[in-house]
């Protein structure tokens, strides 16, 4: 993952979060940093921690292929929905209050994700969780900035922040696989209570109140038409890959869901408060990277969770094998991130950008050619070269949707950011869950030897249900069935990897013509101006 560092909005006359250029520092500064870094990191690796868990939860809850999916990115998902919404919530009601509640609500969560007993209850549980984090990263931005007034200090803050995060799912698996190796897979949800009570008591104590004297308006309907529109988009993405043959109910649901969203953006641009400003896309440089990190943060996410159930389920590695096996896609992505700037001021942004997305591109088409559990070095390889390539891409791709936007406009930029890294990392499983179900479905023998009309029904909806079914059987009947499965599964995998391939290839395409030097940004500076100047300051959005 990048380090997604947004920048202090400024809004002229009175400071939209409270301190002014002459409030006191505060002597608990950096313990306050420390418990909301904390948090950040146990989010992150709530993100991507069940990757690893999702082989033995299968055989525990007998999720089908799309209730998995559910399971995988619910969490992403309404984070997403809910994070401006809570950053709006937070300035009205309190942001220290709102943090605690989220904090709350993360570990009840949490408990209730390591105890559920069916696919709907953990679905369920991951929502809430999804619902905590967006609590907590909603209001904690804004905090710091309350806590920092120093501009260099509050960089320093906000950059070791999204660290943390991104530290956090970039060791989701391996802390998964660490775990599976002596307790069952609702460890991987449980080990958060007693983290979170110690967070919670410790930010009961640090974190200062803070509200903004001038909050927005809470648009309800707003987000019950991009919470809706998004639902109906993403059940007929999983039900469309699990179905055998075209029926018309997913079909509507997702044109429902797309009227929907378009309702939302067309409301968003007639309000002088908007959720999202998307006035902001005006701007070529701000749209190419949003479409960078939605199509990259997206890429990456569906990789590392499809990869570990690749090593566990057809190679046949541990949960903690398949953590370590994943750990050059991290290690590369950190480097990467790092590296970034110097990429961007060698080659300049557009370059770069383009460049990543094609070393990105480049590394999946190598994953498709010659990687497998068992060629270690082209599968390293090509993760090293992935995980690079992505680190530079959501790295820039986060710093030129802020460096685009106007100074005063940085909080509605921030928000649009956070909000499409999480957008992007539920569809990327969505999008690609689908297209993997539905090949392995195609796949799939349609009779195995030995295997009853029963057995083969349950195997065709997962690699896990397949498992499942082959231990009713006899010992040749099952080795056949868990051979078929596989190689269907790996089939799946194999398709996703070059649908990805092509995917940031084409967005690579993309961003080269929309980052073409000559065209500039006046006008659509201008145009933002105009639009300014009919409406009140607004402030900036905490929720980013």
């Amino acid at each position: 993952m990048s380090l997604r560092t947004p920048r202090p909005a400024r809004t002229p006359g009175k400071p939209p979060h409270g301190p002014s250029a002459e409030a006191p520092v505060s002597p608990r500064r950096w313990a306050v940093l420390a418990v909301l870094s904390a948090s950040l990191l146990l989010a992150g690796i709530d993100l991507t921690v069940m990757h690893a868990a999702t082989p033995s939860l299968t055989r525990d809850l007998h999720p089908s292929g799309v209730g998995l999916l559910w399971i995988v990115d619910v969490y992403s998902l309404t984070v997403a929905a809910l994070l401006v919404t809570c950053g709006t919530l937070g300035d009205r009601i309190g942001r220290r209050r709102l943090v605690l509640a989220g904090f709350v609500l993360f570990g009840l969560a949490s408990a209730g994700a390591a105890f559920a007993q069916t696919t709907g209850q953990l679905i369920l549980a991951r929502a809430l969780l999804g619902a905590g984090t967006a609590m907590i990263m909603a209001s904690t931005v804004a905090i710091i900035r309350v806590v920092f007034p120093d501009a260099r200090e509050r960089a320093l803050a906000l950059g070791v922040w999204t660290a943390a995060h991104s530290a956090g799912a970039a060791i989701g698996p391996l802390v998964g696989g660490a775990l599976l190796g002596r307790w069952w897979w609702g460890s991987v949800f449980l080990v958060n209570v007693p983290v979170i009570a110690v967070i919670l008591a410790a930010g009961a104590r640090l974190i200062p109140e803070s509200r903004n004297p001038l909050p927005r308006s809470w648009d309800l309907a707003g987000v019950a038409l991009s919470a809706a529109g998004l639902a109906g988009v993403v059940y007929a993405l999983k039900q469309t890959g699990a179905q055998l043959r075209p029926e018309p109910g997913p079909a509507l649901a997702g044109a429902a869901g797309l009227a929907l969203l378009f309702l939302f953006v067309r409301r968003q641009r007639r309000l002088a408060q908007p959720l999202l400003d998307f006035s902001l896309f005006a701007d070529r440089r701000f749209t190419a990277a949003t479409v960078c990190v939605v199509g990259c943060f997206g890429g990456y996410t569906a990789l590392l969770f499809f990869l570990t159930q690749w090593f566990q389920l057809v190679g046949g590695a541990s949960p903690l094998r398949a953590g370590l096996a994943l750990l050059p896609l991290a290690v590369a992505n950190a480097v990467g991130a790092v590296a970034a700037p110097l990429a961007a001021r060698r080659w300049g942004n557009r370059r770069a950008l383009t460049g990543a997305l094609a070393l990105f591109s480049g590394a999946l088409l190598l994953l498709y050619a010659g990687g497998g559990p068992a060629h270690h070095g082209v599968t390293s390889a090509a993760l090293l070269a992935s995980g690079l390539g992505a680190g530079v891409v959501m790295t820039l791709g986060a710093d030129s949707i802020m460096s685009s936007a106007d100074p005063d406009r940085a909080g509605e930029a921030a928000a649009i950011q956070e909000t499409s890294f999480e957008l992007g990392a539920g569809l990327g499983v969505a999008a690609l869950g689908t297209v993997l179900a539905a090949t392995y479905r195609t796949a799939l023998p349609s009779s195995v030897p030995g295997v009853p009309p029963a057995e083969h029904a349950a195997a065709r909806e997962s690699i896990g249900a397949a498992d499942t079914a082959a231990d009713h059987l006899a010992p040749a009947a099952a080795d056949l069935l868990r051979a078929a499965a596989r190689d269907a599964y790996d089939r799946g995998f194999t398709v996703i990897t070059l649908v990805a391939a092509a995917t940031l290839a084409l967005t690579a395409l993309l961003t080269a013509l929309l980052l073409r030097p000559g065209q500039g940004r006046a006008k659509a500076v201008s145009r933002r101006s105009a639009r300014r100047t009919a409406q009140e300051p607004s402030g900036s959005r905490s929720g980013s």
